[in-house]
């Protein structure tokens, strides 16, 4: 019997390209670590069953069940079926923010939880099977259409049963529903960061991309999200960078330099605080000379 594959991160996958809405529909190859990228992901098991370690919690799913969480904590597929077949999408945080989610579900899944659903039913495996083709056409007007119709089949989340892992809430700063200028702000400063975390940039910066004080950007965006913008920034750095550790020939340092931290201390620090161990370890973890 062929070795089983297992999920490798690459500079052409979902860590090393955080700007990029993906969409997919296949068998899951089990993760022999936990990664991490700068989307919200949406998954959907067409058959069999899989298993999860989230960052503070662990689900189990099988045919039908589908569930969102945000991908920027570590996270990891450690077990699979044999026939499991999964679909889904990596939403990057711009598309999130048009969800029209209640702001108590948006905000625990900001901060870990994981939405849970089985109230699924037989057009959802062709609708995320069709979805995936029309990303993956090369056709932008198909692409939009696919965005546009999975949004609407998340928010209709709310009509239907429901639960969040786990059921009870991280504590949390307290704050107000957003309104849409809010929010669109917010995406607004997540789209500046985006084509730009590479770079040496602040909340001047940031908050300029939006035509709002760097004091309200950093406020709004630290409500919505639960992170600051310096955690998210350096997030999408951290993402880049897991993906470029994977190259054989990868230099820490060159890493450090090429994914924007201004040193290798830097990179360091903010590396194990997300991963719990160096740079140097995840690349011998994983296999990499």
């Amino acid at each position: 019997m062929p070795e089983r594959p297992f999920y490798q991160p690459g500079a052409s996958s979902v860590e090393g390209l955080p700007l990029l809405l993906q969409m997919f529909h296949t068998q899951p190859l089990v993760m022999l670590k936990p990664h991490w990228h700068a989307q919200v992901e949406v998954n959907f098991i067409v058959r069999g069953a899989v298993h999860y370690r989230m960052d503070e919690h662990e689900i189990s799913l099988s045919a039908g069940d589908m569930c969102l969480f945000w991908g920027g904590l570590p996270h990891q597929m450690d077990d699979a079926s044999d026939d499991a077949v999964y679909a889904g999408a990596h939403l990057p945080l711009v598309h999130f923010f048009r969800l029209h989610l209640p702001a108590d579900v948006r905000n625990r899944l900001m901060t870990g939880a994981t939405l849970v659903t089985g109230a699924t039913d037989r057009s959802d495996s062709d609708n995320f099977e069709r979805w995936n083709r029309y990303v993956r056409s090369g056709d932008p007007g198909k692409a939009e259409h696919a965005v546009n119709e999975l949004l609407l089949r998340l928010e209709r989340v709310r009509f239907e049963p429901y639960r969040l892992v786990p059921e009870t809430p991280i504590e949390q700063e307290a704050g107000s529903p957003f309104d849409q200028q809010s929010l669109r702000n917010v995406g607004r400063m997540c789209d500046f960061i985006a084509e730009n975390f590479l770079y040496d940039i602040d909340c001047v910066d940031i908050a300029a991309a939006a035509d709002i004080h760097p004091k309200y950007a950093m406020s709004i965006f630290k409500k919505s999200t639960g992170m600051t913008l310096n955690e998210y920034v350096n997030l999408l750095r951290l993402s880049y960078a897991q993906a470029l550790l994977m190259h054989q020939d990868a230099n820490v340092l060159r890493v450090a330099m090429d994914s924007g931290f201004g040193s290798l201390s830097a990179f360091n620090k903010s590396f194990r605080k997300l991963a719990g161990m160096s740079p140097s370890d995840f690349r011998r973890g994983a296999g990499v000379r």
